[in-house]
């Protein structure tokens, strides 16, 4: 006789309507848990390979860049196409793997790239910046927040948002934190050349003084019976003024550097992408759920920490 699951249900309802409840529960419970992402992440089969050389025309990082990372990226074999472009001063060369492997394998492509860049390094030209890799294409920040400042410069406001980053970091299920706006300082020496040839004074020796001057190289170390101490000579500079006042000797003659120069503190130029909001300069804080983690959890923590 076979068994007969509807006639077994009717005759144990109680057991039947027990494990309803039973299965209903776990499966709300089970709901409540389910991670909850906005914008779902998922893997880009991409990855950008850029290089610096300042200075070189687009002709030179073509031949002498552009050319050498192509073809070792060809080695691979698992490329659905290869895309470059070189201009003056910048190579960029695009890695799109083909569609047909898995995303779990992305993560060992992404590393073998890296490591046959990293065997031509040595043939590259001694003066690049770089190579320098991208493949975080699909990281969505579902919360971004401006961070403004009246009176306050962007270093100053940069000092504040990376005490942000690390607070913002330690937030249970957040996976990234990006400052966006971000204007990096630097030291402009702008050269005159009526003065320089005025006073005979050659550009070399005054790049060669300023690179002496602020050099970072090992004194040496004093050892004692029990200690070991490092030494280091003073002398980095410290503020524009130290730059300014800074002298060169040419021959018998003494020069600073402000009698041939401006020495101002600015940005890059051109500027690198800026961040408004309402109308006011402002850095902004872009935050990214880690995978498999909850949106609305994550939410109302970022609400609390900004509330402290």
């Amino acid at each position: 006789m076979s068994f007969n699951l509807s006639a077994w249900a009717l005759q144990n309802r109680q057991i039947v309507l027990y494990l309803m409840i039973l299965l209903g529960a776990v499966g709300a419970l089970s709901y409540s848990k389910l991670g909850q992402s906005e914008d779902p992440p998922f893997t880009f089969k991409a990855m950008v390979v850029q290089t610096n050389w300042p200075g070189a025309s687009a002709e030179e990082v073509a031949r002498q860049v552009t050319e050498r990372i192509e073809k070792k990226l060809m080695e691979t074999g698992d490329y659905d196409r290869i895309v470059s472009f070189s201009r003056p001063g910048v190579s960029q060369v695009t890695f799109m793997a083909r569609e047909d492997i898995h995303s779990s394998e992305i993560p060992e492509l992404w590393y073998q790239i890296r490591k046959k860049i990293s065997d031509i390094r040595a043939t590259l030209p001694q003066s690049i910046q770089g190579p320098f890799f991208n493949d975080e294409f699909g990281t969505t920040y579902g919360n971004i927040y401006a961070l403004t400042g009246k009176g306050f410069d962007y270093a100053v406001m940069k000092d504040y948002a990376d005490r942000l980053q690390l607070q913002l970091q330690r937030i249970r299920n957040v996976g990234k934190v990006e400052l966006i706006g971000l204007q990096d300082e630097k030291i402009w020496i702008d050269l005159s050349n009526t003065k320089l040839a005025t006073l005979g004074l050659p550009l070399a020796a005054v790049q060669k003084a300023l690179e002496e001057q602020n050099a970072v190289a090992s004194s040496g170390f004093f050892e004692t019976a029990s200690d070991r101490v490092q030494l280091r000579v003073s002398g980095r500079f410290d503020s524009v003024e130290e730059i300014r006042d800074f002298p060169i000797r040419v021959g018998d003659r003494t020069f600073r550097i402000g009698d041939v120069a401006e020495v101002r503190r600015g940005f890059n130029d051109p500027p690198a992408p800026r961040m408004r909001f309402m109308g006011e300069d402002a850095l902004g804080l872009a935050v990214a759920m880690k995978p498999g983690g909850d949106i609305l959890v994550l939410g109302k923590a970022l609400e609390t920490e900004f509330a402290r």
